[in-house]
């Protein structure tokens, strides 16, 4: 599993679904399934081109997910941490 399967699951036409199964499959242990739907927001803004923007995490069972100390997290370390790659535009993408 790992890389190549996550970037089987970016060719799925659910990408909600395909966060959840990378999520859930690709890390020990798994990641939260609460952690989607930041995923899926750093990756639209990580695609509009701006990854500084902090992004709310949730709870998962009456815990508050942290980075640092913080309740919210860029978009870059969403997108490093998650090993989002295979859903974000790359530099070549924009040429």
């Amino acid at each position: 599993m790992g890389r190549i399967f996550a970037e089987e699951l970016s060719a799925l036409d659910n990408r909600e679904l395909a966060i959840r199964i990378h999520l859930t499959s690709n890390f020990y242990p798994p990641i939260p399934v609460e952690m989607v739907q930041p995923c899926l927001e750093a990756i639209d803004v990580y695609n509009s081109g701006d990854d500084e923007i902090l992004i709310p995490l949730p709870e998962v069972n009456g815990f508050q997910i942290e980075w640092r100390g913080k309740t919210s997290a860029p978009v870059w370390a969403i997108i490093e941490q998650h090993r989002l790659w295979p859903w974000v535009n790359s530099l070549d993408d924009a040429s």
